[in-house]
């Protein structure tokens, strides 16, 4: 009995690290992408399709039998990359950002009925504050916005959160598979979109980044760790992504951000730390 608890908690501490290095790659996304020059829908497939190649080299034979979780799970991911790319082009990156980060709300309220797992006062606490600490954050680059490119940003979030707790609901199976498939189809719906023009060289560069370690290194890692973590907890530690953004375009175009933003991201990282330390001391 020991042994099974010591494996559980270092199972869990080890996922929740991998969602942190997770988190930490897909942060890298909107630098990343601004080095691209082309269409952003071609952008998005072929980082996706780049992804789907490195993926196989681990899963090697994909299933090509399809439940309604693993191919629920596929369109759910396509919708998460697809609509966050759009409402990015129609709307501030502050609020498609914000919006999209709405998840943990979803899946605390679904999580429950879907997987079983309870939410609890501590949970619905650390949710409010991760998102009002992100609304400090953003507090100086937010704006109206366009209607639609919000709307956008908000499916793109029902989206995440669709994921996430399908992604849970096949823990015991290849969570992997699901997004491989995912970046298959989001690769298929890009591809018209890349005949326009050709990327150059510098832009091939940061293709090759966004597809091996923003999005194929770190969802093989977060398809790991979601087996170990609950849906809820798989949705709020990668909030510290559009935190950790702002400190990239600092370090590489001098962007210094502004105070709120200190005190956002202090509450955000307070809020997610916080919770995970009760929890730990709850358990033991």
């Amino acid at each position: 009995m020991n042994y099974i608890s010591l494996k559980f908690k270092n199972d869990r501490f080890r996922s929740i690290l991998l969602l942190i290095i997770a988190a930490l790659l897909w942060s890298l996304g909107g630098l990343l992408i601004k080095s691209v020059k082309w269409n952003a829908v071609a952008i998005s497939g072929m980082r996706s399709l780049i992804a789907s190649l490195l993926m196989l080299t681990i899963i090697r034979k994909p299933s090509l039998k399809f439940n309604r979780y693993k191919l629920g799970c596929a369109v759910f991911y396509t919708g998460t990359v697809l609509l966050f790319v759009l409402a990015n082009k129609l709307t501030t990156a502050a609020n498609a950002i914000i919006l999209q980060y709405t998840a943990p709300i979803y899946v605390a309220l679904l999580g429950a009925w879907f997987l079983k797992e309870r939410t609890t006062v501590l949970d619905w606490t650390a949710i409010f504050l991760v998102i009002g600490g992100m609304l400090l954050f953003f507090i100086d680059d937010m704006s109206a916005g366009n209607l639609l490119g919000d709307i956008l940003a908000i499916l793109s979030g029902v989206c995440f959160a669709g994921m996430v707790l399908l992604l849970r609901k096949q823990k015991d199976e290849s969570p992997l598979e699901s997004v491989f498939w995912g970046n298959l189809l989001t690769a298929i719906i890009g591809l018209p979109f890349m005949f326009g023009s050709m990327p150059d060289t510098s832009s091939w560069i940061g293709l090759l980044l966004l597809g091996i370690f923003q999005l194929g290194i770190s969802y093989i890692l977060y398809t790991f760790a979601i087996k170990h973590v609950t849906a809820l907890e798989a949705t709020l530690i990668p909030v510290i992504e559009p935190i950790l953004n702002p400190v990239w375009v600092f370090l590489a175009l001098g962007e210094f951000p502004g105070p709120w933003a200190f005190v956002g991201g202090f509450i955000v990282l307070s809020a997610i730390v916080g919770r995970s330390v009760i929890i730990t001391r709850r358990a033991k």
